[in-house]
């Protein structure tokens, strides 16, 4: 386990990296990101219907189109200025213009389905409650990781070396820490930090993966400075992107434990699901994007 564990690992690593340096060389568009994005946010909505008894599960078409909707606007602005729309305005909306909108077609939609199909009382308002969180979840905190390269090249085309580093940090900052609180944890885990929603995390462990967000932080950020405030704005950084990588965790560890299932699915040999390697990146997503912005 542990040894599938660091080999699939390492390959995760690397594709990332490659990922990002790849997209240098096609900036503005940045095609890679929105193939990486988009894949892990569709698989991962599918793990997310599927924990759920079938009779409570959202229209599989609503989530999926809903959550691809919402990924490709973050290029709303990119298209705007490309020159399609030359002659409407030469300011584009804020990315979050066109992430509303298209936010409320889900919502709508959602009804309509359920309103098209329904029979008999029981489970329409549980299923249109579930699509929204779906494509929220899914659709909406990701955006968060896209704006820190798409939104900051929009507006200074020459810092896309900066972009890069920026993405890298809410990445690999939350996701060492999940490595550290996992090593730190096996080594030295004594006691319980969430004996019901994860009986093997440990205070020990997330100190020890606070730790390493630190250092990952303090690593990524020399390579070229974007963290606001020094070393002190270096250390908050990787201790709030740390935390909060942590409480996605937990936050994905709840959903799994209210679905009575250990994992997401068996897609990522040694970690489990999709959801299993996104979910701490998803909700320190909007912390570093509110420090990075």
């Amino acid at each position: 386990m542990l040894r599938t564990r660091l080999i699939v690992g390492t390959i995760l690593v690397a594709l990332t990296a490659g990922m990002l340096f790849l997209d240098e060389s096609f900036a503005r568009w940045f095609p890679f990101l929105f193939a990486t994005v988009l894949l892990l946010s569709i698989l991962g909505s599918l793990e997310l219907i599927r924990l759920l008894p079938e009779s409570r599960r959202p229209n599989l078409t609503v989530c999926l189109g809903g959550v691809f909707m919402i990924v490709a606007l973050n290029w709303g602005p990119t298209i705007w200025l490309s020159g399609i729309t030359k002659g409407i305005s030469q300011e584009p909306p804020s990315f979050w213009w066109f992430i509303g909108q298209g936010f409320a077609v889900v919502v709508l939609l959602a009804f309509l389905v359920e309103m098209w199909n329904y029979i008999e009382p029981g489970g329409a308002v549980e299923r249109i409650a579930l699509a929204v969180w779906v494509v929220a979840y899914m659709g909406i905190l990701p955006s968060f990781l896209l704006q820190l390269r798409l939104e900051a090249h929009s507006q200074m085309p020459s810092v896309l070396r900066q972009e890069t580093i920026a993405l890298a940090l809410s990445i690999f900052v939350p996701k060492g820490c999940d490595i550290g609180a996992y090593f730190t944890g096996r080594l030295i885990g004594r006691h319980r930090m969430t004996p019901v929603l994860s009986p093997k995390k440990t205070w020990e462990g997330a100190f020890g993966g606070l730790a390493l967000a630190i250092a990952v932080a303090f690593g990524l950020n020399s390579l070229g400075p974007v963290i606001p405030s020094g070393p002190l704005g270096t250390i908050a950084f990787g201790l709030t992107v740390g935390i909060f990588g942590m409480l996605g965790d937990l936050a994905e560890s709840l959903i799994k434990r209210d679905c009575e299932r250990k994992d997401a699915s068996a897609a990522v040999p040694g970690f489990g699901g999709i959801l299993d390697v996104v979910d701490s990146i998803l909700f320190a997503a909007p912390v570093a994007y509110w420090w990075l912005h």
